[in-house]
């Protein structure tokens, strides 16, 4: 970047293919260290520093987080980030020796933009309660209904109340 340093209205871009070095996310969802990142960045030079735009997109290791299959994830973010010439805040991103390191604002943005819960798919089941088995997709679990025991006294009552209900219909009828 030493020829558009300092130089207003100059514009350079690249086209850059680098692993980020360190794996990069944590959860069900993360980059490995290996993984190359491919970088389209447009470096542009104003007043205040290195103006850095572009797009990134690399590949992550993720598991469901319904039925628990490893899949991957293809990650694009876009990114915007000024270099400062100098620091006036602590959280700014310098220009040092006339260069920027890209890398590290594209890190930010691919883990900003992993999911917290991924899905291998949109219509994935999860898996079986009981068995532990992948669900087929588009399967609705119908939880068998069971009875508390503590209430399992009273089963014997509800036939009754059916009963009481069709002889007071019957009542009903004949008054009319």
């Amino acid at each position: 970047m030493r020829d558009i340093a300092r130089k207003p209205g100059e514009m350079r871009e690249h086209e850059l293919t680098a692993p980020f070095g360190e794996k990069v996310g944590e959860g069900l969802a993360a980059v490995q260290p290996d993984e190359p990142a491919e970088l389209d960045v447009r470096l542009e030079s104003v007043h205040e520093g290195i103006l850095a735009t572009g797009s990134a997109s690399v590949v992550a290791r993720a598991t469901c987080a319904r039925c628990l299959t490893e899949f991957d994830l293809d990650v694009d973010v876009d990114f915007l980030e000024l270099f400062a010439y100098d620091g006036a805040s602590e959280s700014d991103y310098l220009v040092v020796d006339d260069t920027v390191d890209v890398l590290s604002v594209v890190r930010d943005a691919v883990v900003l933009a992993l999911p917290f819960q991924p899905v291998d798919r949109p219509d994935c089941a999860g898996l079986d309660p009981e068995t532990g088995e992948r669900l087929e997709p588009g399967t609705q679990l119908v939880p068998e209904e069971t009875i508390d025991p503590r209430w399992a006294a009273l089963q014997g009552f509800a036939p009754d109340l059916a009963d009481d209900q069709s002889e007071d219909d019957a009542q009903a009828s004949k008054k009319e």
